[in-house]
């Protein structure tokens, strides 16, 4: 079957290279003719993955090269059957037709087997990081387990990550197991924290979003490994709270809280599911603009270009940074695809509803990962951050941020760097990340005031920060995208690290102003959407839950309500 896979593919290679044929036979470094003497002009030795004519295919090259295309295509496949089963999820297996437990079942199997399907029997992994998570929940119970839970989840995904990354596959991009693992982590450690927060910790000692997130009974095994393993979820998130899931699993109806104008709560409760339809087909028509944008403008505009030697030889600066900032920008759309995807997915089975806005539409960024214009459009290194990979950041602010003791914006920004991988690039790109943040944060609170009174000078400010800002976004994320050491630093070194020189420099010039203790703190520092998007999460979720019979409906709509006001 293999076989009969790599003769195709050559078969579609040579086709391609009928009508291409710059895409086989040049060089993409010394730009000769790859059917040099001394080179074998067969298809295999032609195809594009071949990185220079000096350099003889190793054995299996396009053997590895080409299954790291079927996984690519297994991922969008087994989305896209997601896709399909989340329909089907919601028309057969609606919560009035069908019970809990059933709906438990079939999700957990088709995770599952979309599991195995993609990465084979390293699935196991999904089901030994959950099954002995549960474990250390149930026998070491509440007042300790969250921190357990915490290093082990986080542990096995560090191992997994160092054995795929310098044992197996240095450098290539591949749809492996680790991907999902780093789901299920945040997953495992969100639900820990919110078991600690329900089951031990005082309620007056909650925060507002940790008194409504709060889980007050342990999950049974299915819910646990529904939660973990769902097919919604399974393959690429996002992540979402126990309780929103627990909620969407049981059926319940969907509540929205209104404040009239004498301060009085409107509960309304809806008869009908409102429907995801048209959200779903917004969210597939940007997926395949992603896609299209991927398949025809990333491959252009490499990001490696900007350490090659000629191009940092010849180029201006202007031009130079110009560069840096298209590379940077068309490595987004992937990601753009793949989050708008599975946020799809979720929608099309019915999960991710906020509830409505001002003008009676349906809202369904429950669960969404990102909001892409308001990225492109980021004035704001904080602007950008809290725009993109929304959950995760979520999930950050959750476990790490808010329960820091000492610098949370660091503590935060080394668990990113650790979640994300073992990579060098990684801790590379969150490390000149927490000198931007800051270095940012201090500018923004010293001199914005200065040029918000008159609208032309703020317009002017404005595209100021918007062109710096995506010029320091690109700049910090490079030796993400690089991932080795030497590259990295091979672009510092020819920017002068101008930067991160320019970030220390500010710091030194502008006061951070201090912050009071306690929630005051967290608060007064957090981004501002964060709180907004926590204050509508609040008040949209559902009124109480089955996790959390110590709380009366009454109570828990109050709780939301005085959240939202904050």
């Amino acid at each position: 079957m293999d076989m009969l896979y790599l003769s195709s593919l050559e078969l579609l290679l040579c086709f391609v290279q009928l009508f291409f044929p710059s895409l086989g036979n040049s060089c993409s470094c010394c730009k000769n003719e790859c059917s040099l003497p001394g080179a074998r002009v067969t298809p295999a030795s032609r195809v594009p993955f071949r990185k220079c004519c000096k350099n003889t295919p190793r054995p299996g090259m396009l053997r590895r090269n080409t299954e790291v295309s079927r996984e690519q295509v297994n991922f969008v496949v087994c989305q896209l059957f997601a896709l399909l089963a989340a329909i089907w999820f919601r028309t057969y297996l609606h919560s009035s037709k069908t019970s809990p437990f059933i709906r438990h079942v079939v999700a957990t199997l088709l995770g599952l087997y979309l599991a195995l399907f993609c990465f084979g029997w390293y699935a196991l992994h999904f089901v030994i990081q959950s099954g002995i998570s549960y474990y250390l929940m149930i026998i070491i119970g509440v007042e300790n387990m969250h921190k357990y839970c915490f290093v082990f989840a986080l542990g096995y995904l560090t191992v997994c990550q160092i054995t795929r990354v310098y044992i197996f596959d240095y450098g290539q991009y591949s749809a492996d197991f680790s991907g999902p693992m780093m789901i299920i982590t945040q997953k495992i450690t969100s639900l820990a924290f919110e078991i600690h927060d329900g089951m031990f910790r005082k309620n007056e000692d909650l925060t507002p979003s940790q008194r409504c997130l709060a889980v007050r009974r342990m999950p049974s095994l299915l819910e646990y490994l529904s939660y973990n393993c769902n097919f919604m979820g399974i393959l690429a998130g996002p992540l979402c709270s126990y309780k929103d899931y627990i909620t969407f699993i049981e059926g319940r109806s969907y509540q929205l809280q209104q404040s009239e104008a004498n301060g009085k709560e409107d509960t309304k409760y809806e008869q009908t599911d409102p429907s995801p339809n048209i959200a779903v087909a917004q969210k597939l028509l940007i997926c395949g603009l992603s896609l299209l944008f991927h398949m025809t403008i990333t491959k252009t505009l490499p990001v490696e270009y900007n350490i090659d030697e000629n191009f940092r030889a010849t180029a201006s600066w202007p031009v130079r940074v110009f560069y840096l900032y298209l590379s940077l920008m068309a490595a987004r759309p992937k990601y753009y695809f793949a989050w708008t995807l599975a946020d799809a997915i979720n929608n099309a089975a019915g999960f991710g509803f906020r509830g409505y806005d001002k003008n009676g539409v349906t809202r369904w960024d429950l669960i969404s990962n990102l909001r892409i214009q308001q990225i492109e459009s980021s004035t704001s290194f904080k602007m950008f951050l809290d725009n993109w990979n929304i959950q995760t950041a979520l999930w950050l602010k959750r476990v790490c941020y808010e329960r820091a003791t000492f610098s949370p914006t660091i503590q935060t920004f080394i668990l990113s760097a650790i979640w994300h991988g073992v990579y060098p690039g990684y801790y590379l790109t969150f490390l000149t990340g927490v000198l931007m943040t800051l270095a940012a944060r201090a500018i923004r609170n010293n001199i914005r005031h200065y040029f918000v009174e008159s609208p032309a000078v703020k317009l002017c400010y404005d595209i100021i920060t918007w062109m710096t800002t995506q010029v320091a976004i690109s700049y910090t994320v490079v030796p993400f995208v690089l991932l080795s050491v030497k590259p990295s630093f091979t672009f510092y070194s020819s920017c002068y690290f101008c930067l991160h020189i320019a970030s220390i420099l500010v710091l030194l010039v502008f006061p951070l102003k201090r912050t009071q203790k306690g929630n005051k703190q967290h608060e007064s520092i957090q981004p501002v959407w964060s709180k907004k998007l926590e204050e509508e999460n609040l008040l949209q979720k559902n009124s109480y839950s089955t996790t959390n019979n110590s709380f009366s409906q009454k109570e828990e709509i109050t709780c939301r309500y005085q959240a939202l006001k904050q």
